[in-house]
């Protein structure tokens, strides 16, 4: 079976430090990532997914009217020192979900007054914000002010939180959800004064890169999207060649048939190519792991421009060379310091 991470023990160690991890939380396990081979690439035009009909674009629509309803639940809640943060505040809250319930979020926000250009970050699967907040960190560092949310696997239900996909059609309704959520986390950002909506960006890791894709699709306002180790979805993820002995094969075959039935539609590949005018920024491995080269290049290939592609002799964690492009990237879409950002190995 071939999953966004096999391993949960080492969960941090293959969604955290793609996009660079603060040294306390490197320390936790050896970072092996191939010396970088950076290259850019010139792709065909889209050639993967139909083009999502109207009645399923309207999915991920929501009243932009609804009230936020933000709820800050206490500073520095991220449990990093004080001396880790150096100025940069990190606060807890929830707001509310067009879909039901409450989106617990972290915001990370930079010294000084701006406006600030914001971003959205998005884990992978398994995974949580917690595990990404030194990426929010570093993205403060060099003037951002960041967002990460939890998917809605992730949330509280019934007093439980779940923390994987259920392989039953809910996961339809959890996507949708999570792509609402999402573009109410835009809403946040647009309404925070020490924001510049302008410049806006998305950074999606792993199954983050595959869900942004899809919000791409349904999101105009994000200028600029980084879409680190991706694939085209869950679909795609869960019926290539190596997962003929997977969790979703090994499903009753009326099951595995609902379940298709219910993700295909909202599969991202067929909407990456709505994203322009926003700018993509794809990175890979060619070593990955986890995501087959050519899942990620159908994936890539999808896409509308303008689009980079970049490929590194690295694994599904990546290497300091890719976490530095993208710094470099963002600072060209919008206008971060990528001089304030120093990848810890």
């Amino acid at each position: 079976m071939r999953a966004y991470d096999p391993h949960p023990a080492r969960r941090t160690k293959l969604l955290v430090v793609v996009l660079g991890i603060a040294s306390a939380l490197a320390a936790c396990g050896n970072n092996q990532a191939s010396p970088a081979a950076t290259s850019a690439t010139t792709v065909t035009p889209p050639s993967s997914g139909a083009t999502p009909p109207a009645e399923v674009t309207r999915l991920f629509s929501y009243d932009r009217r609804q009230p936020l309803a933000v709820t800050g639940l206490g500073g520095n809640t991220g449990r990093l020192p004080a001396e880790a943060l150096d100025g940069i505040t990190v606060e807890a809250i929830t707001y509310a979900s067009p879909k039901g319930g409450e989106v617990p979020a972290l915001v990370v926000v930079p010294k000084g007054r701006g406006p600030f250009p914001g971003v959205i970050v998005q884990h992978g699967l398994p995974s949580t914000k917690q595990d990404f907040l030194p990426v929010g960190v570093d993205l403060a560092r060099t003037g951002a002010v960041a967002i990460l949310i939890d998917a809605p696997f992730n949330r509280s239900q019934q007093g439980r939180v779940r923390g994987d996909l259920s392989l039953t059609p809910k996961d339809r309704d959890e996507q949708i959800q999570l792509i609402v959520d999402l573009r109410r986390a835009v809403d946040l950002l647009a309404a925070r004064p020490d924001v510049d909506r302008r410049r806006l960006a998305y950074v999606g890791v792993s199954y983050g890169a595959a869900m942004g894709g899809l919000l791409a699709g349904v999101e105009h306002r994000i200028k600029a999207y980084v879409l680190a180790v991706g694939d085209g979805g869950l679909v795609s993820h869960f019926t290539g060649p190596d997962d003929a002995d997977g969790p979703l094969q090994r499903l009753p075959a009326a099951d595995r048939e609902r379940w298709l039935a219910a993700m295909r539609p909202i599969e991202p590949i067929r909407f990456i190519g709505r994203a322009a005018p926003a700018a993509l920024l794809f990175q890979a491995g060619t070593k990955d792991e986890l995501i087959p080269r050519e899942d990620a290049r159908r994936y890539q290939q999808a896409a509308s421009r303008p689009k980079e592609i970049r490929w590194y002799e690295a694994g599904h964690m990546l290497n300091c060379t890719a976490r530095e492009d993208m710094m470099a990237w963002l600072g060209r879409h919008i206008r971060i310091n990528p001089t304030q950002y120093t990848c810890q190995p």
